[in-house]
C-alpha cells in the first residue's frame, strides 16, 4: 500500500474483475505498528511504520478518487486508531512513528471534509478510530518489521521488542516476575500476541459491523468500541492532562460514572 504503482495495479485489477467503472466504497485500512521511538529506535523502523500507515491511505485516496466520484454517492473511509488522538501507549511505552501516522490520517480525513464537500459533493468521507480490536496487527507488525517468531528471538532482539523500561513497568503491573529471563520475556511476547488477538473485547467481525452501520447512518466520525469512546470523552474533557496517567484515569473514571448515571437514569425513567 505504500507503493503508489502497486495501489494503481490493485485498482486496475479491480475495475477489470468488476468490469466497472466506478467503486462505490474504498476502505483504507492497512496498517502495521512499529518504530516506537524516535529517539532510540531504528529509523528504518520508524519510517517504515510511518509510510505503510500515512501512505496507504495517501495512496487510496489519490488512486480511488476518481472512481469514487463516478460513482455518484462513494464513500472514502480512513481506518485511523485512538492513537489518532491520544498518541502513547501508556507510561514507558512510546508510540511516535504509529501515533504520528494516524493523527495525519485523522487530520487528512477532516480537510478531506470541506474539500469534498466543495469540489466532489457526490464523495463522503468517514475517519475510523477503533480501541481495541481482537487481530493479529501485533503478531504482522513483528513480522512485516523482520523480527522472527518470539520464541526464536535472540536477546537481543527480544530486548529490543521489550526494553528496560518497558519491562519495569511490566514487572510493576504484575505481569513479569523480578528479575525477568529473556526466556521469560520470549514468552510473555508469545502470549501477548495471542491474548491481543483471542480476548479483545470486539472480534474484527464486530468492529466491520460498527464501521459499516457508521457508514451508512452518514457518519463522518466512527468510534468502534467502548475503549475509544471513553478515551475520546476523556482525552477531550481534560486535554492537558492526556500524558498525565493518574489525572487521565481520573477523567476516564469520570466518564464512566457519567456514562452508569445516564443508563440508570434512562432505566429509570422507562
Amino acid at each position: 500500500m505504500s507503493d503508489e504503482a502497486q495501489v494503481q495495479r490493485f485498482r486496475g485489477e479491480v475495475v477489470h474483475q468488476h468490469a466497472a467503472d466506478h467503486v462505490d466504497l474504498v476502505f483504507s485500512n492497512a496498517g502495521i505498528g512499529g518504530g516506537p521511538s524516535f529517539v532510540g529506535g531504528r529509523r528504518e523502523e520508524w519510517e517504515r511504520t510511518f509510510t505503510v500507515n500515512w501512505r496507504g491511505t495517501y495512496n487510496c485516496a489519490r488512486t480511488f478518487l476518481r472512481l469514487l466520484i463516478a460513482s455518484g454517492d462513494g464513500v472514502l473511509v480512513n481506518t485511523s486508531s485512538v492513537n489518532g488522538f491520544w498518541a502513547s501507549l501508556g507510561r514507558g511505552m512510546p508510540n511516535t512513528a504509529y501515533a504520528t501516522a494516524k493523527f495525519a490520517i485523522k487530520g487528512f480525513t477532516e480537510a478531506l471534509i470541506e474539500d469534498l464537500r466543495t469540489n466532489a459533493p457526490q464523495v463522503r468521507v468517514a475517519v475510523v478510530m477503533p480501541g481495541h480490536v481482537g487481530t493479529d496487527i501485533i503478531a504482522n507488525s513483528r513480522r512485516a518489521n523482520g523480527m522472527p517468531e518470539p520464541l526464536d528471538m535472540s536477546d537481543a532482539q527480544i530486548e529490543e521488542v521489550i526494553p528496560g523500561e518497558v519491562q519495569a513497568g511490566l514487572i510493576s503491573a504484575g505481569m513479569l516476575p523480578k528479575g525477568a529471563s529473556a526466556d521469560d520475556l520470549r514468552r510473555l511476547l508469545a502470549q501477548i500476541e495471542n491474548d491481543f488477538r483471542d480476548k479483545a473485547p470486539l472480534t474484527a467481525a464486530d468492529a466491520a459491523t460498527i464501521i459499516l452501520d457508521g457508514v451508512r447512518s452518514g457518519q463522518w466520525r466512527i468510534l468502534v468500541g467502548d475503549d475509544a469512546k471513553m478515551l475520546d470523552a476523556a482525552v477531550r474533557g481534560t486535554p492537558e492532562a492526556a500524558y498525565d496517567y493518574p489525572e487521565l484515569a481520573k477523567a476516564a473514571a469520570r466518564v464512566r460514572a457519567s456514562s452508569r448515571d445516564a443508563r440508570e437514569t434512562a432505566a429509570r425513567v422507562r
